[in-house]
């Protein structure tokens, strides 16, 4: 072959490698938790590779740290700063009032896979047309494992922890704290160890991964626990509508296809998986675990039926939402959840 025609097929050859390389679009995705955080490491890498799978290779993932705080992330997103990001509806006080419906204490155990998955099913069906997602569009939607208590001191009734100092989120975890007369103390999940070791706090409200990933039980070695836990708390992973106008129609559908309930069905099962991990090492420090029973379970109930009514009555009122009819179809939504194949075969084992 000539020389000056071999150089003229190497530069066409690498035009065309470096044509196709540019032609594939990335969701840039805003992450807030830390690196080690499951999001991280088992969500974000498992919805690369099926959207790369699904979309064969036209479309991929770049995970951004430290875009913005937890309550900025909704801004981040529609003003599209970032393609996506997952929110905790908590740490938006005020803003949201359909997305405390998964919050409320069930009084049964089930795993946050498939309260996702009824969590999903109910924004579709129920909360999706109210709006409160205004300027991004909803992928997914993802419940934490059971809330529980974790304190300095053995609390076995609910009169042990009235007026105690112990760390709150917002939604039902903030309601809870003010029905059970506890000094609520806002801090972000990072901010327990530090605040515990000092004394600043007695407790904290959080989900058992916690234990482990926040050190938790190097400064709490005691729980309060309840079947289903006192709480959960509501997340979703929301894109930038405009998205859609970088990919074609075919690739839109590909990345709905594995988001939506398959992409809850994920976010679910981390927390599962994180929780599982959370109590293991607690039990490895010689933590305990004490079970709320007894006058102090039916007071809870009461408790929760009230909020569960105040809610209802709230979001009819200011949301136009049949809040008793959306209760009632998660909670059918858990059991027809758990019939479902669980989507940990979809996980990379290398990921689980």
């Amino acid at each position: 072959m000539h020389k000056k025609t071999g150089l003229v097929i190497g530069t066409l050859t690498a035009a065309i490698m470096s044509t196709s390389a540019l032609a594939q679009t990335t969701i840039t995705v805003s992450t807030w938790a830390g690196p080690n955080h499951g999001i991280n490491t088992m969500v974000w890498p498992t919805w690369k590779a099926w959207i790369e799978e699904a979309t064969e290779g036209r479309v991929t993932v770049e995970v951004v740290h430290d875009m913005g705080p937890p309550a900025s992330q909704m801004e981040i997103v529609a003003d599209g700063i970032a393609d996506a990001t997952w929110v905790f509806h908590g740490y938006n006080t005020g803003r949201f009032q359909l997305t405390k419906l998964p919050e409320f204490p069930t009084f049964e155990d089930f795993s946050s896979e498939n309260a996702s998955a009824a969590y999903w099913r109910t924004h579709q069906e129920h909360l999706a047309g109210a709006g409160e997602h205004r300027g991004v569009d909803v992928v997914a939607a993802g419940v934490h494992g059971p809330g529980w208590i974790f304190s300095s001191e053995q609390y076995e009734t609910l009169d042990d922890m009235r007026g105690k100092r112990i760390r709150v989120g917002g939604g039902v975890m903030g309601d809870l704290s003010n029905a059970l007369e506890l000094t609520g103390v806002a801090l972000p999940p990072t901010g327990v160890y530090e605040a515990g070791s000092q004394g600043v706090i007695d407790g904290a409200m959080l989900v058992p991964e916690g234990l482990r990933s926040f050190r938790v039980a190097e400064i709490f070695p005691y729980t309060l626990k309840v079947d289903g836990g006192f709480y959960r708390g509501s997340f979703t992973i929301v894109m930038n509508p405009m998205f859609w106008d970088q990919v074609s129609d075919e690739d839109r559908a590909a990345i709905e296809e594995v988001s939506g309930e398959r992409l809850s069905r994920l976010f679910g099962y981390m927390m599962d998986t994180m929780d599982v991990r959370g109590v293991a090492f607690a039990e490895e420090q010689g933590h305990t675990f004490t079970e709320l029973g007894g006058d102090d379970l039916e007071s809870l109930r009461s408790m929760s039926d009230s909020m569960v009514s105040e809610w209802a009555d709230s979001v009819s009122a200011n949301r136009g939402v049949d809040g008793m009819a959306a209760i009632e179809h998660f909670r059918e939504q858990l059991t027809a959840a758990a019939e479902d194949e669980s989507v940990e075969s979809l996980v990379p084992e290398t990921l689980r």
